[in-house]
């Protein structure tokens, strides 16, 4: 199934049906009075977060939603029928955008959350209410009220504990299938990862996060160079990053220091927010340097990266494909995000 993380649709709730001016004729029953009834509501158009849906492709190419209208009210006080409510499906983590304004209108972080897109107009007033002691014979009525409609932008942003960054071909996909169970393309050129990928990382029985792992990113790609930073977005609910740094590349001109600090420099200019989360480096594949170099080009370059950028962090050298130094890794890292949530727990208590 193709990975499809916007979407545009447009919703348009029903209308409220008429309301009716009527009279009551019977037999034997002089000056009936009136019994118009009123017009029913129109439907509504919701949408539902579904933890079994994992892309928003069904709205690639059904992108209109239309609710039926109520009926019209109709003589002998009877009332029109409502519309019936559309429910629309997405992944959680969806977000709901107006596409005129750009404003967010709704997010689903959570299975099962509920959110009213459309809402139906009521239906209008038959002459039945109108009625006084003044106005005995009223032949007023109320059309229904329209139904809201909107031009929407849905936008999926996967929900993981832990977010890979780096070049392409830096190692985020082997590492990624070290660590769990996910199986992400991996080859020899770059690029092979073209939409995001996550996976659960089971520390032990009961400990386990999500971590996800997006296409790699290049100078100028918040430019649009290479894939841009449109799955960038992926990682704004993630807790830590993981940058991986290639400390062997290939091309013997490639100056990994340069390379690191301007995958966060594309990263502060997509989202200062993102760019300051915790942040670890992962020096990534010692096993094309010798053995007895390692240690020494390991601390050259973490002293380098951290006097251009001021880094404090984390720093872990690992060999993601033998899967070497990777369970350090991932221990640590359940530690500092069972420490946050029990950080943000003891916040929300505060009073």
């Amino acid at each position: 199934m193709k990975f499809i993380d916007e979407a545009k649709i447009y919703v348009k709730a029903g209308d409220g049906g008429n309301g009716v001016a009527s009279f009551r004729r019977e037999k034997y029953i002089p000056l009936g009075g009136p019994d118009g009834g009123d017009g029913g509501r129109g439907g509504s158009v919701y949408l539902i977060a579904d933890r079994n849906i994992n892309t928003l492709v069904e709205y690639r190419y059904t992108r209109k939603f239309l609710a039926p209208r109520g009926e019209n009210g109709r003589g002998a006080d009877c009332y029109g029928a409502a519309g019936g409510d559309i429910i629309l499906r997405a992944p959680v983590g969806t977000v709901v955008y107006d596409a005129n304004s750009g404003a967010q209108l709704a997010d689903l972080p959570h299975d099962g959350m509920k959110v009213l897109l459309a809402k139906g107009g009521k239906g209008g007033l038959g002459n039945l209410h109108f009625k006084s002691s003044v106005n005995r014979a009223p032949r007023r009525c109320t059309p229904g009220e329209a139904g809201e409609e909107f031009d929407l932008r849905l936008e999926l942003r996967v929900l993981a504990d832990v977010g890979l960054l780096g070049l392409p071909n830096a190692g985020k996909s082997t590492f990624i299938r070290a660590v769990s169970a996910a199986k992400p393309k991996v080859a020899d050129y770059p690029f092979t990862t073209l939409h995001p990928n996550l996976g659960v990382v089971r520390v032990d029985e009961n400990r386990s996060f999500v971590i996800a792992d997006v296409p790699g990113l290049i100078e100028g790609a918040a430019d649009g160079a290479g894939l841009g930073i449109r799955f960038l977005k992926h990682l704004q609910r993630t807790r830590v990053l993981l940058h991986l740094v290639d400390l062997a590349p290939f091309d013997p001109e490639a100056k990994p220091v340069e390379e690191s600090l301007a995958i966060v420099h594309e990263l502060e200019k997509y989202d200062p927010e993102l760019a300051a989360k915790p942040r670890w480096l992962l020096v990534n594949k010692l096993d094309l340097i010798p053995e007895e170099e390692r240690a020494g080009r390991v601390a050259a370059f973490l002293s380098a990266y951290r006097a251009a950028s001021g880094f404090d962090g984390h720093c872990f050298p690992i060999v993601a494909i033998s899967g070497e130094g990777c369970r350090e890794v991932i221990f640590r890292l359940m530690e500092a995000l069972e420490k946050l949530s029990s950080s943000l727990a003891n916040a929300q208590s505060d009073p």
